[in-house]
């Protein structure tokens, strides 16, 4: 098991550099404007609009930061509710979009935002699998298939939480057996922890008493340009995967492993998201933009793969992706549709944020030649990933 290390404490101050010139440029007053607003947002992100009961179990807010980043979490959904990092000004900005109070994931059209994905992540074909011998039907949810863990996953469970430090939030949850449709009694813990170097690491474990299928994540919606500062498709995003795996019109995988180049799934070296978003692309046309799983060429950073380093075109906030997982999910925001209120007052609007959740493949237990996702009793689901920021200044 990976040894997570531990560091000092220091208690994180969100401090606005406010720079004043009768010459100023227009762009350094909008980035002015944009740290006063991300300010704002954590000031009005209140503990007591997350205090209530949900399904018997309290709910709270909790936050877990050192010198370098602030994240706010809450146990409903096991969510990622907010996450300062510094612009290259050194202005606090929250790159993960989200709610303001409970009530209001709770009311969200948008049932994923910032959440812990579970139990199966992605799409199963028909909401149908067969383990063993038996057959499964899991709740359909999207377009005729199981999306997500089915209609109540873990998104919408209160997780048990605890706080053993002022960097680290622990989540435990237990999955009876056949919730949603799923075989065994699954025990889920995951644990988020800030990193001296600007990071949230996200560790999973689970174990069960019956062969069932896992495939956790996290469901954190990213602005790097802030939340509320408009459109991702100037964000430049570079992968570091040669394939990935084409959908059909439900978006449910083909089977193929399918060469990059030569198509607009091309990220092997940078290119901004809206680039070639409207390309004429069968695939483009049934995901309605990037809503695909890449396949990781295993470009080795430490024990990681380092799966996309994504940068904001307005704010210089450079995010890395690292996993242990084969692959990660790239959405584009598409189907955003202004229908709720973020934290910051704006609302989701069409392709304000983008989704790179690390995983393995979609309907894995439908598909022989992707990598299993079958968790049998007797051994532990164990996994690895971290969003880790920085900005182009720093890496000059």
């Amino acid at each position: 098991m990976k040894k997570i290390k531990s560091y000092s404490l220091t208690v994180l101050t969100a401090v606005v550099v406010l720079t004043s010139c009768k010459n100023s440029s227009k762009n350094e007053e909008e980035k002015s404007e944009m740290g006063q607003k991300e300010i704002s947002i954590k000031e009005n992100l209140k503990a007591s609009d997350f205090d209530t009961i949900i399904d018997g179990k309290q709910v709270n807010l909790f936050w877990i930061k050192n010198d370098s980043i602030q994240v706010a979490l809450t146990n409903y959904g096991g969510r990622i509710v907010g996450v300062w990092v510094p612009n290259e000004k050194g202005e606090m900005t929250d790159v993960v979009v989200g709610m303001s109070s409970a009530k209001a994931y709770v009311n969200s059209t948008e049932a994923y935002f910032g959440a812990t994905i579970g139990r199966v992540g992605n799409r199963i074909a028909k909401g149908k699998f067969t383990l063993n011998g038996n057959d499964y039907t899991i709740p359909i949810n999207n377009n005729g298939n199981t999306l997500h863990g089915g209609k109540k996953g873990y998104q919408a469970v209160v997780w048990d939480a605890q706080q053993p430090d002022e960097k680290t939030l622990v989540l435990k949850y237990h999955s009876p057996d056949m919730e949603e449709g799923f075989p065994g009694n699954l025990d889920v813990t995951v644990t988020y922890k800030v990193t001296e170097d600007r990071g949230i690491n996200m560790e999973y474990e689970a174990t069960t008493d019956k062969a069932t299928p896992v495939n956790l994540t996290n469901h954190a919606f990213f602005n790097l340009n802030g939340e509320g500062n408009g459109s991702i498709l100037n964000h430049s995003v570079q992968f570091n995967a040669d394939k990935f795996t084409p959908v059909d019109e439900g978006l449910i995988p083909t089977g193929e492993l399918k060469d990059v180049e030569g198509t607009p799934f091309d990220f092997r070296q940078p290119h901004t998201i809206g680039e070639r978003i409207g390309a004429v692309n069968e695939q483009l046309k049934n995901g309605d933009g990037y809503d695909h799983n890449y396949v990781l060429n295993k470009t080795q950073v430490g024990d990681f793969n380092l799966a996309a380093t994504i940068v904001g075109d307005k704010s210089g906030i450079v995010m890395e992706v690292l996993t242990e997982e084969p692959g990660f999910q790239f959405y584009s925001g598409n189907f955003m549709e202004g229908k709720n209120t973020f934290k910051s007052g704006i609302k989701d609007d069409y392709r304000t944020a983008f989704a790179l959740e690390t995983q393995h493949f979609p309907d894995a237990p439908n598909q022989d030649n992707f990598p299993s996702i079958i968790l049998e009793p007797g051994e532990t689901y164990h996994t690895v990933s971290e969003y880790k920021f920085s900005t182009k200044r720093d890496n000059q």
